[in-house]
């Protein structure tokens, strides 16, 4: 259970803590609006594409090894971003997407494998866990700045986090390791139970992978949701990169942007709790789908009018928004499925395709605020993302299944 919420901790911190700062690395470098944003995209490319290869690397190495590799990955990575060529800070930048990609894909399994009468609960205790480390990560990116004597030192300060978590971890990952290459180890022994079960479950995901199961890639609805997880996550990933900078340009300071945005992704945990819970009694899921889409869009239009003025109520409105919509979108790949490997498969599709159109709103953002010098334009584009969720939710809301 420790090293469940040490690495959920770690799950989004290392990206939060940068949207703070960027202004600080732009000027460091001499980035463009559009080129810093690449900050934030390279991760999610990576991301979507490590994705595709976590559930092979569980199979051949075990989850509990991969686990453990992944937040040493995590750590190399952050330290990388702070070496002094510039190409060093993206190449850092794909680690990090990379490490993250594999712990997003293997945790609900290992929750799932080790916790099978408390799923629920673990799923819960993680996914907050996840918000919390983000929320921290964007409160503290500024004062650690000023304690740490600059930027570097900020961002270099979660590979500590990261480091703690990978030796929580390293027990485990050698006694899942010994445990599977011993064929005479006790058939009860924990370690080869683990591995045995981490190797089926991999193996299992690779099966449904393989083409077991309808067509999801012709399905109508699969492709709902897989938008519907995309569309959510563009916005999330474009205010994670963008949101501190539009308040500070319009003149609120450093610190209270930072405040600011670390209460947005705080608020994030109730409509990541509620939502789904509300949306789990219903058999159609359209009218909570309306309701987040609608607090949502009302925060980015009073982000667009009011910026500073209002910015306390724009972040309330677009974090609960922003949690409904994820846990919606997590939702939905359950109650629109038949079966557990469906399920699976179907977010697999998700977190692949999706990540990788999230990728690209951070950079489109940055690139048309460059362009234009202005926010206007930016931000209007962003309730174009919310009609857009709209009609994917409406869709996907429906009580039917794959």
């Amino acid at each position: 259970m420790l090293g469940i919420v040490l690495a959920s901790l770690n799950m989004r911190a290392a990206l939060a803590g940068v949207s703070p700062l960027m202004s600080e690395i732009s000027g460091h470098f001499h980035l463009s609006a559009a080129t810093s944003s690449l900050v934030t995209t390279i991760p999610l490319v990576f991301m979507g594409l490590g994705s595709i290869v976590a559930p092979r690397l569980a199979r051949r190495f075990g989850t509990e090894a991969v686990l453990c590799g992944a937040l040493l990955l995590l750590c190399g990575g952050i330290l990388l971003r702070v070496a002094p060529p510039v190409v060093a800070l993206f190449a850092g930048c794909a680690l990090v997407g990379t490490a993250i990609a594999l712990l997003n894909v293997l945790m609900p399994g290992l929750v799932k494998r080790d916790f099978p009468d408390r799923a629920a609960s673990m799923t819960a205790l993680y996914s907050t866990t996840l918000i919390l480390g983000a929320t921290g990560s964007a409160a503290l990116s500024v004062p650690l700045e000023n304690a740490l004597g600059g930027w570097r030192g900020s961002l270099a300060s979660w590979a500590l986090l990261a480091a703690v978590a990978a030796l929580v971890w390293l027990p485990q990952a050698v006694l899942t390791r010994r445990g599977a290459a011993r064929p005479d180890a006790p058939a009860g022994s924990s370690a080869a139970s683990a591995a045995a079960t981490a190797a089926g479950s991999a193996s299992a995901v690779n099966a449904v992978n393989a083409g077991e199961g309808p067509r999801l890639t012709r399905s109508p609805l699969a492709w709902q949701v897989t938008l519907m997880m995309g569309t959510q996550s563009l916005i999330a990933y474009v205010c994670i990169a963008w949101m501190p900078t539009i308040f500070t340009d319009h003149g609120m300071s450093k610190g209270g942007a930072g405040l600011v945005y670390a209460f947005y992704t705080l608020v994030q945990m109730a409509g990541s709790f509620f939502v789904p819970l509300l949306a789990g009694r219903m058999r159609d899921q359209r009218v909570p789908v309306v309701a987040v889409v609608a607090l949502m869009a009302a925060g980015v239009t009073g982000l667009l009018i009011a910026p500073v003025a209002g910015a306390w109520v724009w972040a309330t409105l677009m974090g609960v928004a922003q949690g409904g919509l994820l846990g919606l979108a997590l939702t939905f790949m359950v109650l629109r499925t038949r079966d557990a490997h469906t399920a699976s498969r179907l977010s697999g599709m998700a977190q692949t395709w999706g990540y990788l159109l999230a990728s690209v709103g951070p950079f489109a953002i940055g690139w048309v605020y460059g362009a234009t010098d202005s926010w206007t334009l930016p931000v209007s584009l962003l309730l174009v993302a919310c009609a857009a969720l709209l009609f994917l939710g409406l869709g996907a809301g429906r009580d039917r299944k794959i």
